[in-house]
């Protein structure tokens, strides 16, 4: 469904580009402006819309639309797990495969590393 909407975005916004690019602007009669004709053809009215500004502006309606979409599907996707989650998983995945009898060495609650073990390190344990 998202892959639709993205093809879909993909070509309005190219087609709306296109479009853009094809019209007549106002500001190629510039010099009507400045005394060789009448001054309110500046910005003034442009008459009737015609075929291109009808379907620019279409394809902006279709072009916003898709931009809609696009955030309500990106903002409804289930979470993923990321990298950190990955590589915790890992972790923890390497803790249980370790052999017995050496000491495994973990992450504690509060992301320090830690040892299990009760021969050789006293870091970890707090005096009475």
């Amino acid at each position: 469904m998202e892959i639709f909407v993205w093809a879909a975005h993909v070509l309005f916004a190219v087609v709306l580009i296109i479009l853009v690019m094809l019209q007549h602007g106002k500001g190629a009669d510039m010099g009507a402006a400045f005394g060789s004709g009448s001054a309110g053809s500046l910005f003034g009215a442009s008459g009737s819309a015609n075929f291109l500004s009808r379907a620019t502006s279409i394809t902006a309606a279709l072009f916003f639309a898709t931009s809609m979409g696009l955030t309500y599907l990106s903002a409804n996707q289930p979470k993923e797990s990321s990298l950190m989650n990955s590589v915790m998983d890992q972790v923890e995945n390497v803790e249980a495969s370790a052999p017995e009898g050496k000491e495994k060495k973990s992450l504690g609650e509060n992301g320090k590393s830690t040892v299990d073990g009760s021969e050789g390190s006293k870091a970890n344990q707090i005096p009475d």
